[in-house]
């Protein structure tokens, strides 16, 4: 198996030419911030074979979901590829690093799940590229779960917003990519969002502790396509956080790596400070430092991504999910008791 550190060096070094022009560190990370900067004039990411709605989900925190779903979605507006990123945490850090407004008052994702507000009205542009809008979250979203344990089909409240969202935007308007990053918990936020996905994109930190949770998290996704999703399912793995240094990132890597195969991205991304310093600014690494290890590596990691999605066919609407014979899967993910009252109380039967 090829060593994961090698593979990192290639892929920062896959653009540099051989001539000697670029033979420094300083002249190399030069020239791929000019390859990031002008990312327009180059040739433009392939657009996926059909919408891909990735619910990009972990329950465990500090793996890289928000700096994942916020530097993969930039990169894919730069190359062309029209993309909706959905902030359904909270904390509100993917708005914040993507320079969106997200006060008390703004209009939010909380809008659109409690209130009758549509994606359209509390999706924000965003300056990162003209191809990219966020749908931002405030802290009116912490108590959003429990608002929604008394709402009707609870579970499917931001795929049908995400369906009407697709439906009416024009066919030029359409994005190629809704990526919804999740709060690292298994509530009804994240229920929702696997419910309103396609696919799971899973990153994965380069240490031990990152796979405690994973097996948790697989038997959720499971459930949801058992009993409310059958389309959902995990596409794709992103390794994050890696230090070649240690020996341990190493066996975290090849351990992923023989565990899920192909859905495991070649591309790795670094410990990288530039990626940490851009939030502050209201910024993806992208547009904070284009020429450091981090935003190259997710720009690899997008492109790879991208060319994964055009080789997807149309998908025919699945089946609707048949009524679950035991207790409601909400129940069975959030732990719930589950009692007759409780069923009739959830249910309205």
């Amino acid at each position: 198996m090829t060593d994961p550190g090698e593979r990192l060096r290639s892929s920062l070094t896959a653009d540099q030419s051989a001539g000697a022009e670029f033979d420094s560190p300083i002249a190399a990370e030069a020239m791929r911030a000019t390859r990031v900067l002008h990312a327009a004039d180059q040739e433009p990411f392939p657009a996926p074979g059909r919408i891909r709605v990735i619910t990009v989900a972990n329950q465990k925190g500090g793996v890289g979901k928000t700096t994942s779903t916020v530097n993969l979605g930039v990169a894919l507006a730069m190359y062309g590829v029209r993309t909706l990123v959905i902030d359904l945490d909270p904390q509100g850090n993917t708005s914040t690093a993507l320079g969106v407004e997200h006060t008390v008052g703004t209009p939010s994702i909380y809008d659109a799940l409690i209130g009758d507000a549509t994606l359209a009205e509390v999706a924000h542009p965003t300056t990162a590229s003209p191809h990219l809008r966020c749908v931002p979250a405030t802290i009116d979203l912490a108590g959003a779960e429990i608002e929604l344990v008394s709402v009707v089909a609870r579970e499917h409240r931001l795929r049908r917003a995400i369906e009407a969202y697709l439906h009416e935007q024009p066919a030029d308007q359409k994005p190629g990519y809704v990526l919804i990053d999740c709060p690292p918990s298994l509530g009804l936020l994240t229920l929702n969002a696997l419910v309103a996905g396609d696919e799971v994109l899973i990153p994965i930190q380069c240490e031990y502790y990152a796979l405690e949770g994973l097996g948790q998290l697989i038997s959720n996704i499971d459930l949801v396509r058992a009993h409310l999703n059958p389309g959902i399912s995990v596409s794709t793995i992103l390794l994050t956080m890696y230090d070649g240094r240690t020996k341990l990132a190493d066996q975290v890597a090849d351990e992923v790596r023989s565990h899920f195969g192909d859905l495991v991205l070649k591309a790795v991304i670094p410990r990288n400070v530039r990626v940490s310093e851009a939030p502050g600014y209201g910024q993806s690494v992208l547009t904070y430092d284009p020429g450091s290890r981090g935003s190259t590596s997710y720009v690899e990691a997008a492109r790879e991504l991208a060319e994964r999605g055009a080789r997807l066919e149309p998908r025919t609407p699945p089946p609707p999910p048949m009524p679950p014979a035991g207790p409601p899967v909400a129940a069975l993910v959030l732990g719930e008791p589950v009692t007759t009252r409780g069923l009739t109380g959830r249910h309205g039967s």
